[in-house]
């Protein structure tokens, strides 16, 4: 019987379709892990800040800052983390943010806005106009970072870094520029509410004028329950009141920064001026403000009362959850922080800036409470 023979390149090819897996089920599983390693090592980094916070001292600072002090520290002693936390890092500094945005929403009450608030509503919007057109103008004066100062001053006229995330896309800033000034303005607004904390036995303002001028000029809903609640519940009604008014503008925000964003865009263009690889790409519309409006809605009073005020365990629940959502994203957002390529003096300008316009803020809302 003649012996079968095998040409050698057959055989290989018959080995190399036998060992082959196509290539849209091999990956998959690798990328779901590595998305689960990278979101975990956020939440750790997360836990951390919060254990942290619950200490003494650092409890003033917050779990967010002391979260994204660490991200910061260990991106500059261990550099960015390996390859296969990075798609996670990535969901946890888009997704997870936009998620955080949404719930976020709850903390507004719509109706109570309008129902008691209308007057407080005017001063908000005068004191979120006066926030940022004060800072971007001594960021110019300074020639500090224009973007970095911008983010500060919104930060500081309407919700903290809740605010900051959500015009970050829409300026198109970069993701350290995001975790910089959330972190800025949660050090800051720290040290000011705890400033309001102590000279508030011997300033002249009634209770009532005291949380005004709390919900008027503090930078979180945080800080401003935070320097609010020594002086009593009508004190801090009067002062998160005031704050949801600021809240309240993060919407109408936007959606001038998106206006003002495509009409700079359009004109660059027709003068013919060169726009860099940020500036040619789309503004994307926040449609998570959608979702946003949409949870405000829920956490509002209608006819009746709020949806979640009948269940006191869940409100806290969720904004728990929350908080901690932001925190994962800002630790995401943090872990691309390199302050010896981007330059300590690029940060100083613009804090500079902030910490000037917020004490300006103090002062006005001070008089006028």
């Amino acid at each position: 019987m003649a012996e079968t023979r095998h040409h050698p390149t057959n055989t290989v090819k018959r080995l190399a379709r036998q060992m082959q897996v196509p290539a849209q089920v091999r990956p998959r599983p690798v990328i779901q892990q590595h998305l689960a390693t990278g979101i975990v090592f956020t939440f750790l980094i997360a836990g951390a800040g919060y254990v942290i916070s619950q200490l003494p001292v650092f409890h003033y600072a917050g779990q967010m800052a002391c979260a994204i002090i660490i991200a910061v520290i260990y991106r500059h002693i261990l550099g960015y983390p390996p390859e296969s936390l990075r798609s996670g890092i990535s969901f946890s500094g888009k997704n997870l943010l936009r998620l955080a945005i949404i719930l976020y929403g709850l903390k507004l009450n719509i109706s109570q806005v309008f129902q008691e608030g209308i007057g407080l509503l005017g001063r908000d919007v005068a004191v979120a106009a006066f926030a940022i057109g004060c800072t971007l103008l001594l960021a110019k004066w300074f020639k500090a970072d224009m973007k970095l100062s911008l983010l500060l001053g919104i930060g500081t006229g309407i919700c903290g870094a809740a605010a900051i995330a959500a015009v970050s896309p829409i300026v198109r800033a970069k993701e350290e520029e995001t975790a910089l000034s959330a972190g800025l303005i949660a050090l800051v607004g720290t040290v000011f509410a705890i400033s309001y904390t102590l000279l508030r036995p011997i300033i002249a303002l009634t209770e009532e004028q005291y949380g005004i001028w709390s919900g008027t000029s503090l930078h979180e809903i945080a800080h401003v329950a935070l320097a609010a609640a020594p002086a009593g519940q009508d004190a801090l009604a009067l002062a998160l009141l005031a704050k949801l008014g600021r809240v309240f503008l993060l919407v109408p925000l936007c959606l001038i920064l998106v206006a003002l964003m495509k009409r700079i865009s359009r004109r660059k263009n027709v003068h013919g001026q060169q726009l860099d690889s940020t500036e040619t790409a789309p503004i994307a519309m926040p449609w998570f403000l959608l979702g946003f409006m949409l949870m405000s809605l829920l956490g509002s009073s209608s006819p009746g009362q709020s949806v979640l005020q009948s269940s006191p365990a869940l409100t806290e629940g969720l904004t728990t959850l929350t908080t901690f959502l932001l925190t994962m994203a800002m630790v995401a957002l943090g872990l691309n922080v390199n302050l010896r390529r981007d330059g300590q003096n690029a940060v100083l300008k613009p804090l500079i800036a902030m910490i000037i316009t917020s004490l300006l803020l103090s002062l006005w809302t001070y008089f006028t409470a």
